[in-house]
Formats: C-alpha cells, structure tokens, sequence
C-alpha cells in the first residue's frame, strides 16, 4: 500500500514548514530580517494506465490515465525580499536602506558578505563595523575626536572633529545589488552570500538607478507578518495531523487485510 509512503512524505513537508515558519516568527524582531517561504513540489508519478492508449481494435483511446502521484518534497526556502518597516533610533550610524540594495561587509577570511542590518558601531581603531566587529567595506576610519557623524542619502560620511563647525569627508558607503537575492547563501549573524545563483555583486552608490537610499538614525524592522505566521503555522498544523490520520487510515485497512480469512 503506496498510501502510508505518500502520507509519511506529507508529514515530512509540513515539519520543513512548520520549521521555517518557527525561523520567522523567531527572527520576527531581528533587524533587516526576511521572511522565508518553504516550497514544495510532487513526487514522481507511478502510471498504471497511460492515458491516450488504445482500448479498442476500432481505434478508441483513453481519455485519461491512471497516474498515482508518490507523494511531495520540500525544493527550497524562497526569501520574501520586501521593505521592512523603517524605526527611528536617533544613532548616528544607525543606517536604514530604503529601497533596494545591501552593505558589504569585510569577513575575517578576506571575503565579503552582504547585510540589511545597519546597527553599525565603531571598532577601538575608529573603523565602522558591525555588531560581530566585521568592518563595512569599504573601510571607513572616524577621528577619536569626533563629535557627530553624518551620513546623508547618497552614502558620504562626514565627521565633526573637536570644536570644528566644518566637516570633514570621511568616504562614501557603496551597496551592492544582485540579479537574483532570492539565490543569496544566509550564513547567520544577519549576513548573507553571493552565490552562482545570485549572480555577483554589482556596486553602486545609494540613490543611484535601481538602487535604495540611506536613512540616518533609522533601523529596518524584520518584513515578518506576526498573523500571516501564525494562520500558515495553523495551516501547516493541520496538514501534518490529515496526513497523519491518512497513516492510521492505511494502517486500519491493512490490518482488516490481515484478519480477512
């Protein structure tokens, strides 16, 4: 009996949502997050009757097949890439894309990661950087004297040093885009890779075509609809328990198999 395979595959889809839905609503308050959505798809089919076959010498043909479809498997977690709700911190280097694009950040082992989260702080060295102390590329270096740091739409820095009423240019925040940010790599830590499906990395300042502007003193809220979670996390529940009761129900009738004499 194929039903207790089918339904098994069933549950084991609906415990990859009901993950990715857990992912969500856990990450509901993490800056920059996006949601995930799992996509399933069916299994290979199992043809009992072809449909189109011939059923009589007189030329006549099945209409329809008999086609027993084997169940469905999880085929990725899509990424929801919308804009987060912006929330006003007052930090000076609190930075909110509005728009499309995401900062580059410098990685230990001489590679780059990608990030929507701009909760940015300033290292013992004065350099820009990010809560795990990774440096936002490109390299920014703020006087110990400062006073105020300015950052405007475009991306240029700028710096209040001592009792200067003139600023100093500090360098200019670039983003990077990508052709497919649903194909990033997520790493943890709020960052996320370029990978062949991506695309690479293509640079370019804020406010330029196709790319999102900067928000000083703003943070990007997580994309997470709290209700929107918790009705497919309701959905998904109920799935698992109808493929569970499909197992009982496979069960049941094997075992009245077994007792026929």
């Amino acid at each position: 009996m194929r039903a207790l395979g089918i339904a098994a595959t069933g549950m084991l889809a609906q415990q990859t949502n009901v993950d990715v839905i857990s992912n969500n609503i856990a990450n509901a308050n993490t800056t920059g997050f996006k949601a995930g959505r799992a996509a399933f798809e069916d299994l290979v089919y199992q043809s009992e009757h072809r449909e189109g076959a011939t059923t009589s010498q007189a030329g006549t043909t099945r209409p329809v097949g008999l086609d027993i479809g084997l169940g469905v498997q999880a085929t990725g977690v899509v990424r929801l890439n919308t804009q987060g709700g912006l929330t006003q911190t007052g930090n000076d280097l609190d930075l909110a894309i509005d728009g499309q694009g995401y900062f580059t950040v410098n990685m230990p082992d001489g590679s780059q990661a990608y990030t929507r989260a701009g909760n940015f702080q300033i290292s013992s060295t004065g350099q820009i950087v990010t809560l795990e102390g990774y440096e936002v590329s490109p390299g920014i270096n703020v006087p110990a004297n400062t006073t105020k740091v300015e950052i405007n739409q475009q991306g240029l820095v700028q710096a209040y040093v001592g009792s200067s009423t003139t600023p100093v240019n500090l360098g200019q925040i670039t983003m990077a885009t990508f052709i497919n940010e649903a194909g990033m790599n997520p790493i943890g830590n709020n960052l996320l890779q370029a990978t062949t499906a991506s695309g690479p990395a293509t640079t370019a300042n804020p406010g330029d075509p196709g790319v999102g502007v900067l928000r000083q003193g703003y943070l990007e809220s997580s994309n997470v609809n709290i209700i929107q979670q918790i009705t497919d996390l309701i959905s998904a529940q109920r799935a698992y328990e109808m493929n569970s009761k499909a197992v009982q129900t496979a069960d049941q009738m094997m075992s009245s198999t077994n007792q026929m004499k």
